[in-house]
């Protein structure tokens, strides 16, 4: 795997590129996560396919998001680097807020040859706010020290039901730098929440309908800890409903653990569906 730096005019974007012999697959990760959190998923594909996971402006090494970020303008630099790059015919696999993002991307370039969505692209509601929210409150505080923002995150990974591992402990410490003489998160919580924000405009029926390529949507149902799952299935009718071709699959964990384990069930579901495009 190969790390470097795509400069996009004013901005970059952080790669980690898996080689491989078909593709490339472009991994987008969720709204506070960067491109460890595709990690399983990179392993899975990697050799048969080259694997392209981003971090997101704000997030990882990448730009700051822009001022008024949005999902939208992070499908715009996506697009952006399918060009950069002279890819013809990506594949795209978005979990959370990739999805979201991956799906206005698909609707926007016909050239898109396939769309696998972990969780992303529903109709939202308060419930999403309600287990996400609570949350983001670390992105703003100082830490005295890695160690101690990293304790922080494993007592809230384990309210959320997820198991503590050593891609995780990678994870935790990739996401942090230290800023005079305290450690803080590298993302700002006021552009994070822009971005969740914007997931409550995003209408499946005027984005869904435009997708030409063949989709996957891969379900979280498990429950969040205490919590219910992010999104409940009929979150996704109108996702189903508006997107001319797609399957989908129903996994019983929940939406942490989707990408925070290595998910066999979900893994045998996608390259089944990439053998059939």
């Amino acid at each position: 795997m190969e790390m470097y730096v795509k400069e996009l005019g004013d901005h970059r974007i952080q790669i980690a590129d898996y080689p491989g012999m078909k593709g490339p697959i472009i991994a987008i990760h969720g709204l506070t996560g960067n491109h460890k959190q595709m990690h399983y998923y990179a392993e899975m594909l990697k050799g048969e396919y080259r694997v392209i996971s981003i971090d997101l402006r704000g997030r990882g090494n990448s730009s700051r998001a822009d001022v008024q970020t949005s999902l939208f303008k992070h499908a715009e630099d996506v697009i952006e680097l399918i060009q950069e790059l002279k890819i013809n015919n990506p594949i795209l696999i978005g979990y959370s807020m990739g999805a979201f993002i991956s799906s206005v991307v698909a609707s926007k370039l016909t050239s898109v040859k396939a769309l696998i969505l972990l969780d992303g692209a529903a109709n939202c509601s308060q419930q999403q706010r309600d287990i996400v929210q609570p949350s983001l409150g670390r992105l703003s505080k100082e830490y005295e020290s890695q160690e101690s923002y990293i304790a922080e995150i494993k007592e809230i990974y384990s309210r959320l039901g997820i198991k503590w591992t050593d891609h995780l402990q990678s994870v935790a410490e990739y996401e942090v730098h230290e800023v005079d003489g305290h450690w803080e998160n590298k993302s700002s919580e006021d552009s994070i929440l822009r971005d969740f924000d914007s997931f409550y405009s995003f209408v499946p029926k005027e984005i869904c309908r435009q997708i030409s390529c063949k989709t996957l949507l891969v379900y979280a149902s498990g429950k969040i800890g205490g919590f219910p799952p992010l999104f409940y299935e009929e979150a996704y009718a109108d996702t189903k409903k508006y997107t001319p071709d797609i399957e989908m699959s129903v996994s019983t964990c929940n939406h942490y653990t989707m990408v925070f384990e290595k998910r066999v069930e979900i893994n045998e579901g996608i390259k089944s569906f990439l053998k059939r495009i």
